[in-house]
């Protein structure tokens, strides 16, 4: 059997031996103009990093291999690391992310700028805004809405006063697992996680693991590096950081939705340019006085742009006034979204635009 399966066999893996060498052959032609196209970029001074050139190629590409078999998401996980790979001969970039290893951030990193990146992890949200502020990085990733607990407080608090823009998203699905040294709940005390990790497993919690005192922690892998090394703490983190610390999980999927989703947001760089599938984000605020909140989003309306996205949060300067965080489809380049915004900055008392940038699928 085994002697016939080969013999079958043999001639088919000569031929991916084969192509493997054309492929091989084909990525280092393609790497040898990468570095021309960097000389280029040093000379007039252009970003390493374009995510709206990234997205042109991997939409042209999914295109061309429409008739299969490998499906659109498969070309596109392929030339991620292509290029991510590629950008790397002109230059490694430094990215910080919400620490430590382990995170979903860091997934959300490397889903976006593929393996051929350094990361640098970071203990805080403000952490990493402070690292692409300082130049320690070239960008953040940073977590800003989960489609089950909302807004990312912190994030929405930071982008109030950062220099940086916004240059790009990512949507991570989010998997949570329980987590204990043995795979067990024997001895065990206390769970901990985040604070939104533990509020999106709260009915999870409250039926399967009621005796568990829940800890919130800066992050989830922090959570699963503390669980490592206390056998009376479990952790609720992805099978990222399970592999990382050496945790065996007592449940997986704990989430109490099997869809959940967390929305995570790049930070620094210059805002990319108009892709046809973009959005933009921005902060308002308007005198407290009738209709006010009215005259400031009817530019849109009239327009026709599009609202994704309206989140309040207190201004905290000791009286009843609101920032307003909105995203919007388009791009501030696009003449409709350009318009309504010349119109906005008329009708409301602050406008801050944080960035306009491709949307995440």
């Amino acid at each position: 059997m085994d002697e016939e399966l080969n013999l079958k066999l043999q001639p088919l893996r000569e031929q991916i031996d084969a192509l493997d060498a054309k492929l091989l052959a084909l990525l280092n032609e393609r790497a040898a103009v990468v570095l021309e196209v960097g000389e280029v970029k040093k000379h007039l001074a252009a970003p390493v990093f374009r995510p709206e050139r990234e997205l042109q190629v991997i939409a042209r590409l999914q295109a061309l291999g429409a008739a299969g078999p490998l499906r659109p998401e498969h070309v596109e996980s392929i030339w991620r690391e292509i290029m991510s790979a590629s950008r790397s001969l002109e230059r490694e970039l430094t990215i910080a992310f919400l620490g430590p290893v382990g995170t979903y951030s860091e997934l959300a990193m490397q889903t976006y700028f593929g393996q051929s990146v350094k990361g640098l992890p970071c203990a805080s949200i403000d952490e990493v805004f402070r690292a692409v502020e300082a130049g320690s990085a070239d960008y953040g990733v940073v977590p800003v809405e989960n489609s089950t607990e909302g807004a990312v407080s912190r994030t929405l608090d930071l982008m109030l006063d950062t220099t940086l823009a916004i240059s790009g998203e990512i949507a991570v699905p989010i998997h949570h697992n329980l987590l204990t040294r043995t795979g067990t709940l024997d001895g065990v005390t206390r769970v901990c996680a985040h604070a939104q990790a533990i509020a999106q497993c709260q009915e999870w919690l409250s039926k399967h693991a009621p005796q568990l005192n829940r800890q919130a922690v800066s992050s989830n892998a922090e959570a699963a590096r503390l669980a490592a090394d206390d056998p009376t703490m479990a952790a609720i983190a992805g099978d990222r950081a399970a592999a990382h610390y050496g945790l065996q999980p007592v449940a997986s999927l704990i989430q109490d939705d099997p869809h959940n989703r967390t929305r995570f947001v790049v930070v620094g760089g210059e805002s990319p340019a108009a892709t046809g599938r973009d959005q933009t984000s921005m902060i308002l605020s308007v005198k407290n006085e009738p209709g006010a909140v009215f005259r400031m989003l009817e530019p849109f309306a009239r327009h026709g742009v599009s609202m994704t996205r309206f989140e309040s949060r207190p201004a905290r300067r000791g009286a009843w006034e609101y920032w307003f965080y909105v995203d919007i489809d388009g791009h501030s380049a696009d003449e409709n979204v350009a318009t309504a915004l010349d119109e906005l900055d008329h009708s409301a008392a602050f406008v801050k635009i944080l960035g306009s940038y491709p949307r995440s699928n």
